[in-house]
């Protein structure tokens, strides 16, 4: 199969997938809500912030040898593969244990941490075990999807997580209405992490029959491999920019705020986490596609693809946050019926930008993480510090929107200015205008349809807010943005003319 047919098969099981997901995650929400408590979702929500913090031990591990397996698997090299997967598995172990005891030591803490939770510590202590617990089989149990992702078979993780996600939240939803428990509802998360940790694992041994999924590996495996081992050096920094990015948020708001803002800073970032999710699954095959392309070596070939996906995302963000701007907040009051959870329009604006920033973003990452280019490490370093001591200073002066707004600044110095530079000076070897001049062609073919659907929206009547309303309303204001930005990024974009004819040719032939 082709990049692109590999691709698009990807996006076919994420899309259906994910929009089932996303439908019962918001109906599941707010049943959970109603019947557990804004404090016990602010709770979860901590909760997976601590264990995001232990996850830094995974120390860029995975995407180390992700971009280490695409030669071997391009080449079907089935010995190498197996001593990549082998020493990724070694890796892992170590890396598993190590969090079991971090985590340990962390929940002696937990005590002091939640001394004013209404909640008893056993909720407590349960939730984080059982969140700890799903994790640990990634590392002990589950390494091995690592290959299915590098082969561009994410669809099969899809079909089969996801699946087993929409039994579980449909089993909550009955057992959180009939019951309020918060124990049956923790214990299905414990229930399938297990299911699904052993599918998974089936999966892997029916596609790969060649794999050693139980090899016995021993230290002298890393000296074999060097290169994996400064790669993961490297991009340890990085995830730990991406970490303080995005995942002290939970915690700087209940240390500062209250745990019941954690929940109602949470409602929001489902609807623009999961949006993001929904996107960045449905492409999730084109991050291995990009690294068998730079592996070819065709710079006319990689140029041409890079501005494709750019355009692309530009469009996807252009058309969300266009469509969101007006919809989020009777999207909120109708899925939630409290006008308590609406946050300020400023909060909204900074949400909606940090999730273009996120979405057209992923190109260069892609690109930059194929190249291997994890070399910049003062990068991530100098992203976590911006980002964190900005959110720190910025909240006591515009409460939770200064948390946003410290994220947005660190994402503008690092994300916007500098990858792009560090891609084309070490990966693309070429002049950095380039980038800019095509990237501000983008831009402002964006302002001009946003501006164009701000003054039209004027005259858009949502009426009585009910869900029928809504979806009407929203329904009209994604037409606007499509009849307004489509012509537009057309005439002014030629990497999006070329993924245009390119999704219209595959869709011909299909």
């Amino acid at each position: 199969m082709s990049r692109v047919n590999h691709a698009l098969k990807n996006m076919k099981f994420s899309m259906f997938f994910y929009l089932t997901f996303l439908i019962l995650q918001f109906v599941s929400r707010k049943l959970f809500l109603d019947n557990l408590g804004d404090e016990f979702m602010g709770l979860s929500g901590t909760l997976r912030s601590f264990l995001g913090f232990l996850n830094l031990a995974e120390l860029g591990i995975g995407a180390a040898v992700g971009f280490s397996l695409y030669k071997p698997i391009f080449n079907k090299e089935h010995h190498k593969i197996n001593e990549l997967i082998s020493l990724f598995g070694h890796l892992y172990k170590k890396i598993g244990l190590f969090i079991i005891i971090a985590g340990v030591v962390i929940s002696c803490f937990f005590p002091i941490i939640f001394d004013s939770l209404n909640a008893p510590l056993t909720v407590v202590y349960y939730t984080y075990y059982t969140f700890l617990f799903g994790m640990c089989l990634n590392f002990f149990f589950n390494y091995h999807i690592i290959l299915l992702q590098a082969d561009q078979k994410d669809y099969v993780i899809t079909s089969s997580s996801q699946s087993i996600n929409l039994i579980k939240i449909l089993l909550q939803c009955i057992i959180v209405y009939y019951y309020q428990s918060v124990y049956g509802w923790i214990t299905l998360e414990l229930i399938y992490y297990i299911v699904n940790s052993y599918i998974l694992r089936r999966k892997v041994k029916q596609i790969y029959p060649w794999l050693g999924i139980n090899q016995k590996t021993t230290n002298s495996i890393l000296k074999t491999n060097p290169e994996i081992i400064k790669k993961v050096k490297q991009i340890s920094l990085h995830k730990l920019g991406t970490f303080v990015t995005g995942g002290t948020d939970q915690i700087l708001i209940f240390v500062f705020i209250s745990i019941e803002t954690v929940a109602f800073f949470g409602n929001y970032e489902l609807v623009f986490s999961r949006l993001l999710q929904l996107v960045n699954t449905a492409f999730a095959g084109t991050a291995a596609g990009i690294g068998n392309l730079v592996a070819e070596n065709n710079k006319k070939n990689i140029n041409k693809v890079f501005w494709e996906m750019m355009a692309l995302r530009f469009y996807i963000g252009g058309l969300a946050i266009i469509v969101l701007y007006f919809v989020t907040e009777p999207f909120i009051l109708v899925w939630l019926s409290d006008k308590t959870y609406i946050l300020s329009k400023y909060v909204l604006i900074l949400f909606l930008l940090n999730m273009f920033i996120m979405q057209i973003r992923v190109p260069v990452d892609h690109f930059k993480d194929a190249y291997g280019l994890y070399q910049d490490i003062w990068a991530p370093v100098a992203q976590s510090i911006i980002n964190l001591g900005m959110s720190i200073i910025l909240l006591h002066y515009f409460d939770l929107a200064g948390i946003l707004m410290g994220t947005t600044i660190a994402f503008s110095i690092v994300i916007l200015l500098w990858r792009p530079y560090f891609l084309y000076k070490h990966g693309f070897k070429e002049n950095l205008w380039h980038y800019w001049k095509r990237f501000l062609i983008l831009v402002l073919s964006l302002i001009l349809p946003f501006y164009i659907c701000y003054e039209i929206q004027k005259f858009l009547i949502l009426g009585d807010i009910n869900l029928f309303n809504l979806i009407i309303y929203a329904f009209k204001i994604l037409l606007l943005a499509f009849v307004a930005y489509t012509p537009i990024i057309y005439i002014s974009s030629l990497g999006f003319r070329n993924v245009s004819k390119r999704i219209f040719t595959l869709v011909k032939l299909k």
